[in-house]
């Protein structure tokens, strides 16, 4: 079987992760990693080659794999790499997913493309355990808690707001309410209940450091909602002290069932690093895209759309074999 032609848009930490991923799936050839950064800069093994140049492997590739961030590139990048590549990317900004879907949904659909949006973790296999545990328990209360640990997304957020110049963004989740929830309890709980959330910003200039917290901590979708602190640090103690993308988290579901019987589903992650752990979802999630290209779908597409098995290299006769 010819291997998966893919290609990376994007070439920070998330890129770097998918180009990881990708050496870990022998089924995938990496034909290029498309940047916008000065190329002769850039040191890699992989063919890096400028973002002014994708339109010319529109033929060459089965599957783009698109690394940019949420809160920016992906909104204006998807709608158009979508008319000439099948896609997949790691959206995560949740209040936005449907508004995202449909203008990717038209798009693709114009073109007889593929697009599968909001792979990854959360959005993604969160997403789907979520799912599962509402079919299994229709009348049980279902909860999601991230941390402790550094949101790609919300760093990426910060780092885009004028007069920073790096940042990292540590979610935190509540222990007394997941002790709560853990006990058979069904607390209703909002966002900023959940998780709290800190972050270490590195200025450009201390004097724009008021107007920085402002922006960050009234950021909708992001910080607005939650208790958010704010601590301005040097390069230095960010290098040292927070270059580390650990992550991890839970979704919880409890339910009380016939006789009073306490029940209760509990999916959990726990990541030294993120954006490898990330993009290795999304790699398993490029190889559904390649596999649902090839039987004529098109449009956009969640992880509630991709039967398990696409995910996997292996035939259906290995997987009922090793797997049922």
């Amino acid at each position: 079987m010819s291997k998966i032609k893919v290609g990376i848009v994007g070439y920070g930490n998330l890129g770097k992760g998918a180009e990881l991923a990708l050496k870990h799936n022998p089924d995938f050839q990496l034909v290029g990693i498309f940047t916008r950064r000065d190329v002769s800069q850039i040191d890699s093994n992989s063919n890096i080659i400028h973002i002014s140049k994708i339109l010319e492997y529109k033929d060459k590739i089965d599957v783009m794999i698109l690394c940019g961030g949420s809160a920016k590139d992906l909104p204006k990048q998807c709608p158009v790499l979508v008319n000439f590549f099948n896609t997949v990317d790691s959206y995560d900004n949740h209040e936005n997913i449907p508004e995202y879907f449909e203008i990717v949904d038209k798009m693709a659909k114009q073109s007889n493309k593929v697009s599968l949006i909001s792979a990854g973790w959360d959005p993604g296999l969160f997403s789907m355990n979520r799912l599962l545990a509402q079919a299994v328990f229709p009348k049980g209360a279902n909860y999601t808690f991230w941390g402790k640990g550094v949101s790609q997304g919300h760093s990426d957020a910060i780092k885009r707001i004028k007069g920073v110049k790096d940042a990292v963004q540590y979610t935190i989740p509540s222990k007394e309410a997941i002790e709560k929830i853990r006990s058979g309890e069904k607390p209703k709980l909002d966002n900023g209940e959940r998780h709290k959330r800190i972050c270490y910003v590195v200025p450009t200039d201390r004097k724009s450091m008021d107007r920085i917290e402002k922006e960050i901590k009234s950021m909708p979708n992001y910080f607005l909602e939650y208790d958010t602190t704010v601590h301005f640090i040097s390069e230095e103690e960010l290098k040292i002290n927070h270059s580390k993308m650990s992550h991890g988290g839970f979704v919880i579901c409890t339910d009380t069932t016939k006789n009073n019987n306490k029940q209760r589903m509990e999916f959990n992650i726990s990541l030294e690093s993120n954006t490898e752990f990330t993009f290795a979802v999304v790699v398993a999630f490029a190889r559904a895209v390649y596999k649902m290209s090839l039987e004529g779908k098109k449009g956009a597409f969640t992880v509630f759309d991709i039967p398990l098995a696409y995910l996997s290299p292996k035939s259906g006769e290995e997987l009922r074999k090793e797997l049922l």
